[in-house]
């Protein structure tokens, strides 16, 4: 599905009148004499040398000054399942082809088809085998607004960009490391004092992650999801050679037996008084944030396993950006149902400090619960 953002931008493309480096009008669908030229433009597409997705944009018609040709009743229109399949038959290098898929957009008095062709890092797409004139082990791009002839191969400055992109050449160091972080197999740990954990990438030592125990004792309420809910904070750095590029705050659960960085934080009315809002925690899937908490997760402790179980009970996780905004005003619009969702709720036993108030975590953690509900509920939706 389109984000808004894609939507936007889609539509500032066609008002631009023009075709770009990473997106190509076209009046109507291919028909079965041009699979051949579909074929083509999808891998030039999914080469492009600007690191994104890219657009074919269907339904647009350059030669009456860039307007819409609407196509819902178009003979060739194609859905995501037909293209996938479509490229699934021919043979690329290693059997990877471009990741696409199919979208619709309604622009002015027409819709328009959107052939989203993402960005990966399997770069340079090439076919083994020929496919009617579109040629074997040829490499093909798109500078500008041009995509390489199919009788000829790209520039080799520019199939040295593609082959950087596949092994993360390109990248910076902060992008390198959270890459890194997907292979947990490949760190190892950092023989150091009792206070100090560090692990280091083997293959690039200067890659490091270190974590130091703090003297801080505050509480916060998902520590109370936890069997033993004192507080042991520490502070993480993500380091290359020796400069921080991220830094955050780490919890020790359950005494230990579970560590992770603390989520991140929002609040749920936009324009309400700090302390008449309603705060929560939540991670996003492949953040930053998203991508140390699964690293830092120890799997081989059966305990660990439980631990985390316990504290994403009473956490939110998103697959989006996204998905968290408009979540957030679905559960604006439902808050006043707010007691509703409590039927049946058990909170865990809280013991705190006498110098804090004990209805304020109940409170946080029975609206951690409520939101946890309506997320499932929005997703229902």
């Amino acid at each position: 599905m389109l984000s808004e953002k894609q939507k936007r931008e889609i539509e500032e493309l066609v008002e631009s009148k023009q075709e770009g480096a990473y997106w190509d009008f076209k009046k109507e669908w291919y028909d079965d004499g041009k699979k051949a030229d579909l074929l083509h433009d999808i891998i030039c597409m999914a080469n492009n040398l600007e690191n994104r997705d890219a657009y074919i944009i269907i339904g647009i018609d350059e030669e009456h000054d860039f307007c819409v040709n609407d196509i819902s009743n178009s003979a060739n229109r194609k859905v995501t399942q037909m293209l996938v399949d479509f490229l699934r038959d021919k043979k690329f290098l290693g059997g990877i082809s471009p990741c696409v898929m199919v979208e619709t957009l309604q622009i002015e008095n027409g819709n328009v088809d959107i052939i989203v062709i993402k960005n990966g890092y399997s770069t340079p797409y090439v076919l083994e085998e020929k496919y009617r004139d579109v040629c074997a082990n040829n490499i093909y791009t798109r500078v500008m607004d041009c995509n390489t002839p199919k009788n000829k191969t790209a520039e080799i400055s520019h199939i040295e960009y593609l082959w950087k992109k596949r092994f993360h050449l390109l990248d910076a160091p902060l992008e390198k490391i959270f890459e890194y972080m997907l292979r947990k197999e490949d760190w190892l740990d950092v023989p150091e004092e009792n206070l100090k954990k560090c692990q280091y990438y083997k293959y690039a030592p200067e890659y490091m992650v270190e974590c130091c125990q703090d003297d801080r004792d505050g509480y916060e309420y998902y520590l109370f999801s936890q069997m033993d809910s004192r507080p042991h904070w520490y502070d993480i750095y993500v380091k290359y050679n020796q400069t921080t590029l991220f830094s955050t705050v780490g919890i020790a659960l359950d005494g230990g037996r579970y560590f992770t960085n603390v989520p991140c934080t929002d609040v749920l009315f936009e324009h309400a008084l700090y302390e008449e809002n309603i705060c929560f925690r939540y991670y996003v899937k492949n953040s930053k944030e998203m991508i140390l908490h699964e690293f830092l997760f120890n799997n081989d402790s059966g305990e660990a396993v439980y631990a985390r179980y316990r504290f994403e009970e009473c956490i939110l996780i998103f697959y989006s950006e996204e998905e968290k905004e408009k979540f957030k005003i679905y559960a604006a619009e439902k808050w006043r149902k707010r007691e509703e969702y409590l039927k049946n709720v058990n909170l865990p036993y809280m013991k705190v400090p006498q110098y804090y108030r004990e209805n304020a975590f109940k409170e946080d953690y029975e609206n951690a619960i409520v939101l946890k509900k309506m997320l499932d509920e929005y997703r229902m939706n």
